[in-house]
């Protein structure tokens, strides 16, 4: 599936809505009821139509739509079948759940009878509203199962008897007449891509996903039928590194490191009409080669020679009589994992043509702009004699000359990236990698002939395919204000650039999981895209990085090991209890955190035995904040007044988490554990005659309002401390990475959402604002956008919460997680005129939409059937009515007020 590129709407704000005073809105639960209802968007683990699941009992989930008012499900019933046709007659022989009295429409677990490996389930589900009258029933939806045990595996890994580059492998085999359906179980590492009789199966790229593969290795599913035939069939597997296997050589690197030889495992499970079925497994008969990509790395590029190509390889009848015989893996891989152990495949989501062409006149040389800064692999067709070369080195800025700059991109002395095609033919030739990716927005084309003075060749078509992770796009939003429209688009570029198998910081020199974003940046791209699945996987990695002793390191998986606080920084392990409470917020999903509840304790008590008087000493501080030296290392706040805040913001989510998997005496402990660490960093780090914490810095002050340490009491003059020294730099920022998500939930927070639009519209100093102004596309590593960090990072996003949370004011209610309860409190500026804002939560698309005209607020909100809302309007009701809160039911409603 390809995503639409999404932009800031220009539809017009609200307008010519009937207006209804909040005291009779707040009236709206008395309306009639209708009996309209009717169950949409099924799924299955998060999943569409998912392929390869590999529970026993899966989670299953719909939204429901209504063209009425306070509309809810009273009761459901869930059929579940064995084929189309027995759904079709209303015969569930998996599963009949029977009428359920229950308004629970997520996370509904399948209680059916027992399934089977690579079994397919056929399913729909009725909803009875408000008035007990039954829905018709949903468009019918399905499930594949994936392998549920080791033993259930026909294949074994295998590899080449020698280590090559890249590899290839091939199997012929026959299928009988009556094939009625055939399911392939695949992996490959570190890539793999699988062709059926020279097509390709399926849209993914770069698969299955990175993990530590010592401990996970994912695998994929695919129902392949329709590229099979009677008779004699081929089956193909190409293998590149990845992360696998990362190696240095000519090349950029970020680390070396490896996890064997490449490997390749295959079930391929073919059905017969009679009811037989057969089996096509990896095994020491399949046939291996070195191919034709001659290098490939995850960081360092690739390289394809197409005179190495064996034509036809993977289509039957193929001389494979020089290939080697493939030998069985010895050395063990980790747990083959399908479906819900994974995330949204890598695809194409789009491509651009180049914006403009910079020729170097007599050098071979030319410059593409794409035009946009993003995650890229190439595509191209190349005319030229045989054997002339194509080499595209990326880039992400250019010299005032139109050259490339690459000191964006990572130490030039440790090597740089590229591909490289050489020409099969002295025809015109197309080519598409398969195993390297990178984020860039400059493509340099070096041509070069077969041999000095022969013709150079021509690039005929080049263009960027921006790959990503497919995870659906879920929020909408745009304002009266262009540049905040701008900014948006900013941190989204770099948001998309950075969702692969992991959450990277960037997609180029590190490629890394660095923990604190999913954190730090959880709410922001939550907004944004359907991420539960993606940190789902980060938290299997966060458990699996985990160490004896407890500690979770900064970075998962840890394909490398760093030292000191770069490994063990607090704020970055934070990750692993509060990115399952986010997930519980946002998505209402309790197994994450009774899962690793026992693993997030074994976490804290790492914490407290590297604490010292109920504080933390070392961490990595507000990690790229604006100081006086250039931005890195942190300047302004003292490393243990950041890492004990979150040892204080541990102990309290840890209590909630605790009363939320019924385990009360351990919410009491860490609630009391929370209270001390909150008394003593009270004493440590305030000073109450100047109303500020420890250095008095943006991050300083605003870490204690938002975590809620500060005392009520003082609770104003902090605030008015943090507002002072941003007024005293112009509105600028000088909070980094840490304190910056923080610094906008204290002014939000207190109110102070006109301060925030201050900070985020100017432009004289290092900030959104500026990076737009020095020609960036994607949010770039440090605020003042300089060129020797990336500029493609999306450490510094966290301004979408603020766009979504509070500028539009769609929150999740604690009270009724996964926004079965919603909040809307908008926080309206002066300088804006309208606000519209939309979320697709798993209850359905919850809307936002504001507009001021002098003192007159006007909010018009839509609540998806089976929820409810709690409205609180900004400033003074309407003739003597108060100003909220308000309970809503679903549908649209318009509210209005005076500030």
């Amino acid at each position: 599936m390809q995503l639409p590129r999404l932009r800031p709407s220009t539809a017009a704000p609200l307008r010519g809505k009937a207006l209804l005073a909040g005291a009779v809105a707040g009236l709206a639960w008395t309306l009639p009821l209708q009996a309209a209802l009717a169950p949409t968007d099924l799924r299955c683990e998060y999943g569409r139509d998912p392929a390869g699941i590999d529970v026993p009992r899966p989670r299953l989930f719909w939204t429901l739509s209504s063209p009425d008012k306070n509309q809810r499900q009273s009761a459901y019933q869930i059929l579940a079948a064995s084929s189309p046709a027995l759904l079709e007659q209303n015969t569930g022989d998996l599963w009949d759940s029977g009428k359920v009295d229950s308004a629970q429409s997520v996370h509904v677990e399948y209680a059916g009878r027992a399934l089977s490996s690579s079994q397919q389930v056929f399913w729909k589900v009725r909803a009875w509203d408000a008035a007990n009258e039954a829905s018709p029933w949903s468009a019918p939806a399905r499930w594949t199962m994936g392998l549920l045990s080791p033993e259930d595996w026909r294949g074994k890994w295998i590899c080449a008897p020698a280590a090559t580059e890249a590899l290839l492998l091939r199997k012929e085999f026959v299928v009988r007449t009556n094939l009625a359906r055939a399911v392939a179980h695949v992996s490959g590492l570190g890539q793999y891509e699988m062709f059926l009789n020279g097509a390709k199966v399926g849209e993914d790229l770069l698969a299955p996903g990175w993990t530590d593969y010592d401990d996970t290795v994912l695998y994929d599913t695919h129902e392949v039928a329709a590229q099979l035939r009677p008779g004699l069939n081929a089956v193909g597997l190409a293998l590149g590194n990845g992360m696998y296997h990362v190696v240095r050589r000519h090349r950029f690197a970020k680390f070396t490191g490896s996890f064997g030889p490449l490997r390749a495992m295959l079930h391929l499970r073919l059905e017969y009409v009679d009811g037989s079925v057969e089996t096509v497994g990896t095994d020491e008969s399949w046939r291996v080669h070195p191919g034709p990509v001659t290098y490939n790395s995850i960081y360092g590029g690739e390289d394809y020679d197409a005179r190495l190509n064996p034509a036809g390889w993977s289509r039957p009848g193929f001389g494979d009589a020089d290939w080697k015989p493939a030998v069985a893996v010895v050395r063990p891989a980790g747990t083959l994992r399908g479906f819900t152990a994974g995330v949204e495949p890598i695809r194409a989501i789009e491509s651009r043509a180049p914006a403009a062409v910079r020729d170097f006149p007599g050098t071979g040389v030319s410059v593409y702009d794409l035009g946009q800064n993003a995650s890229y692999m190439p595509r191209l067709r190349v005319s030229g004699p045989r054997g002339s070369k194509v080499t595209l080195v990326p880039a992400e800025v250019v010299n005032p000359d139109g050259s490339i700059q690459r000191s964006t991109m990572g130490s030039t002395n440790r090597g740089i990236s590229w591909w490289e095609y050489t020409k099969a033919t002295d025809e015109t030739e197309s080519w598409f990698p398969q195993f390297y990716y990178v984020g860039c927005r400059y493509l340099e084309a070096r041509l070069t002939p077969p041999q000095p003075g022969a013709p150079l060749p021509r690039l005929e078509s080049l263009e960027g395919v921006i790959v990503h992770a497919s995870a659906a796009p879920a929020g909408e939003f745009s304002c009266s204000d262009p540049l905040l429209n701008r900014i948006r688009d900013l941190v989204r570029w770099a948001q998309r650039a950075n969702m692969v198998s992991v959450l990277t910081d960037c997609p180029h020199r590190e490629k890394l999981g660095w923990l604190e974003q999913y954190h730090l940046n959880g709410p922001a791209i939550r907004y944004e895209f359907d991420l539960a699945r993606m940190f789902t996987k980060g938290m299997n990695d966060m458990a699996e990085a985990q160490l004896e002793d407890g500690l979770v390191p900064n970075i998962a998986p840890e394909y490398t090991r760093f030292q000191g606080p770069f490994r063990a920084a607090a704020e970055w392990g934070a990750a692993f209890i509060l990115v399952p409470w986010q997930q519980y917020l946002f998505c209402g999903d309790v197994a994450l955190l009774k899962r690793h509840y026992p693993a997030m304790k074994r976490y804290f008590a790492w914490l407290e035995s590297r604490a010292a008087d109920h504080g933390l000493q070392d961490g990595l501080g507000d990690w790229f904040d604006l100081g006086p030296n250039k931005p890195g290392k942190a300047q302004l706040t003292p490393p243990e007044v950041t890492a004990s805040a979150f040892y204080f913001h541990d102990a309290l989510t840890l209590s909630r988490i605790a009363q939320v998997v019924g385990l009360p005496e351990d919410a009491r402990q860490f609630a009391d554990k929370a209270g001390v660490i909150r008394a003593r960093y009270n004493q440590r780090f305030f000073d109450a005659a100047r109303g500020q914490y420890a250095s008095g810095s943006q991050c300083a002050n605003a870490l204690p309002l938002a975590m809620g340490i500060v005392e009520e009491t003082h609770r104003p003059a902090v605030l008015a401390a943090l507002v002072r020294d941003l007024e005293s730099r112009g509105y600028a920022t000088s909070a980094g990475d840490i304190g910056f998500r923080f610094v906008l939930r204290a002014l939000a927070e207190g109110g102070r959402s006109d301060v925030i639009y201050r900070m985020l519209t100017q432009e004289a100093r290092p900030g959104y604002a500026w990076m737009l102004k020095q020609g960036a596309t994607s949010l770039t590593e440090s605020w003042d956008a300089n060129l020797t960090t990336s500029h493609n990072h999306f450490m510094l996003g966290h301004v979408t919460e603020w766009f979504y949370h509070d500028l539009a004011g769609i929150a999740p209610d604690p009270a009724g997680p996964g926004f079965k309860k919603i909040l809307i409190r908008p926080q309206p500026v002066r300088e804006l005129r309208w606000v519209k804002a939309a979320y697709h939560s798993l209850h359905g698309r919850i809307e936002s939409e504001w507009q001021l005209e002098g003192d007159r607020f006007q909010l018009r909100v839509k609540i998806p059937p089976n929820t409810s809302a709690t409205i609180q309007l900004p400033g003074q009701g309407v003739a003597g009515t108060p100003a909220g809160p308000f309970q809503a039911g679903s549908g649209e409603h318009v509210f209005q007020s005076r500030l």
